[in-house]
C-alpha cells in the first residue's frame, strides 16, 4: 500500500520572490514603498537644502505674536491683539460652522429636491429639474456673489428701523433682516440651564431609540405603530417639564437698536449667510442626482409588493425604497460633503473669514511665512476631509447589505 507525502522543501532562494505567486505581490508592494520613500526623502532634502540656500527656515513662532487686524464673524473672544495662532483658530471654527450648516441644508434641498424629480406632478418633476440644471451648471462662485449682492440691495439698512414711522420693521419683535446681517435673540444661560441641555439631549437620543424600535418592531413581527406624535411627545414634553421645573433658567438676549445699529442678541453676518445658502443650494442640486439615481437602482417590484401590503406611498418610500437606497447614495454624498469643506474656501470672495482667509491670506501676508501656512492649511483640510470619511464610511457600513 503506497502512501502519499508532502513533496520536499527546497532552500530558499532569492528568485522565489518572484517566481512564487505566494511572494510575488509582495515583492512589488514592497519595491514600490522603497520607491516612493525615496522619492519623498529626496523631494525633502531638496526643499530643505533650497531654503537653506536662500537663507529661509521653517518656523511656526510667528503663530505666537500679535495677529493685528479684525474679525467681523467670531465664535470665541477675539481682538486685533490675540495671537496669530487665536486667528487661525477662529477662521477654523468659522470653516467648521459654515461646513457643518452648509452640508445639513444641502442634504435636506437635496433629499427633496431628489424625491420630487421622481414625482408623477409634471410641474412638480419639471420645477425640480428646473433647479438641479440650473444651479448645477453655474460655479458655486458666482452664487456667492449674487447672493450676497441680493442682501445688499434688497434689505434695508439699521436706519430703516429708526423713527416714529420706521420702512421697516422687525418680525415678531425679535428678528431684524438688514444689509449687514440677520439679529436674532440670544440665549441667556442661568442656573439648571446645563440640566435643561442635557434632558434635551436624552430626549434626542430616546425620539431615535423610539424610532428605531418601531421600524424593527415593523420589520419583525408586522406591528406598525405611530411615529409622528410619539416622537414629539418624547423630544419636547420633558424638556418644557424640566425648562419650568427649574424656574425658566434660559432666557432670550433680544436685539435692539441703539445707535446706528443694533446691539444685544446674536449677528449672523451676511458673508455667513452668502456663503451658506450658496453652498447649501449649489450642493443640494448635486445631492438630488445621487438621490434619484438611488431611488431609480431599487427595483420597481419593491414598491409595487409594498403597495399590494397595503402600505400608502409615503410609508413605501421611507420604510422600503430609501433604506436599499442609502446604499447607492452614501458613497457619492461624501464626496458633496468634501467639495462642501473644501468649496468653503472661496469665503474670502465675500469678506467672511474662515481659515483661508485669516491663515492663509491676512497672516501668511503679514509674516510672510508662505511655506508654514500653507503646510498648516493642507494638514487642517486633509484633517477634515478624512474625519468626514471616517465617519460616513462607518455610517455606509451600517446601512448596506448584510449577506447571511
Amino acid at each position: 500500500m503506497s502512501t502519499l507525502t508532502d513533496p520536499p522543501k527546497g532552500s530558499f532562494r532569492l528568485s522565489t520572490l518572484v517566481n512564487d505567486t505566494r511572494y510575488r505581490s509582495y515583492t512589488f508592494q514592497f519595491i514600490a514603498l522603497i520607491v516612493l520613500v525615496g522619492v519623498i526623502a529626496y523631494l525633502m532634502s531638496n526643499l530643505f537644502s533650497n531654503l537653506a540656500a536662500a537663507g529661509l527656515n521653517i518656523s511656526y513662532q510667528f503663530l505666537g505674536s500679535p495677529a493685528g487686524y479684525d474679525i467681523n464673524q467670531t465664535l470665541i473672544e477675539y481682538n486685533s491683539q490675540s495671537t496669530n495662532r487665536r486667528a487661525a483658530l477662529v477662521g477654523i471654527l468659522n470653516t467648521l460652522l459654515v461646513a457643518f450648516l452648509a452640508c445639513i441644508t444641502a442634504t435636506i434641498l437635496g433629499v427633496i429636491a431628489g424625491i420630487l424629480r421622481l414625482s408623477n406632478n409634471w410641474l412638480v418633476a419639471k420645477l425640480m429639474a428646473f433647479y438641479v440644471e440650473i444651479f448645477r451648471n453655474i460655479p458655486v462662485l458666482i452664487w456667492i456673489i449674487i447672493i450676497f449682492t441680493i442682501m445688499i440691495a434688497v434689505l434695508p439698512g439699521p436706519k430703516a428701523f429708526r423713527g416714529d414711522m420706521p420702512s421697516a420693521s422687525m418680525v415678531l419683535d425679535a428678528v431684524a433682516f438688514t444689509n449687514r446681517g440677520v439679529y436674532i435673540p440670544a440665549p441667556i444661560w442661568g442656573a439648571g440651564s446645563l440640566i435643561v441641555v442635557a434632558v434635551f439631549i436624552f430626549s434626542i437620543i430616546g425620539c431615535f431609540a423610539y424610532r428605531r424600535y418601531a421600524t424593527n418592531l415593523l420589520y419583525d413581527k408586522g406591528r406598525l405603530l405611530p411615529m409622528g406624535w410619539p416622537s414629539a411627545v418624547i423630544l419636547i414634553i420633558p424638556v418644557i417639564l424640566t425648562f419650568f421645573f427649574m424656574g425658566k433658567p434660559i432666557g432670550l438676549d433680544y436685539p435692539a437698536l441703539k445707535g446706528f445699529n443694533f446691539s444685544g442678541g446674536v449677528k449672523v453676518g451676511g458673508p455667513l449667510i452668502a456663503l451658506w445658502f450658496a453652498l447649501s443650494i449649489y450642493t443640494g442640486a448635486f445631492i438630488a442626482e445621487n438621490v434619484r439615481a438611488g431611488i431609480q437602482a431599487i427595483s420597481k417590484g419593491q414598491s409595487e409588493a409594498a403597495g399590494a401590503l397595503g402600505l400608502r406611498q409615503g410609508r413605501i418610500m421611507k420604510l422600503v425604497i430609501m433604506p436599499q437606497a442609502l446604499r447607492v447614495i452614501i458613497p457619492p454624498l461624501i464626496s458633496q460633503y468634501l467639495n462642501i469643506t473644501k468649496n468653503s474656501s472661496l469665503a474670502i470672495a465675500v469678506g467672511y473669514a474662515d481659515v483661508t482667509a485669516t491663515l492663509g491670506g491676512i497672516t501668511l501676508n503679514q509674516t510672510g511665512r508662505a511655506i508654514e501656512c500653507v503646510l498648516l492649511l493642507m494638514l487642517f483640510y486633509l484633517t477634515i476631509s478624512l474625519s468626514i470619511s471616517a465617519i460616513m464610511n462607518v455610517y455606509n457600513n451600517s446601512v448596506k447589505l448584510k449577506e447571511r
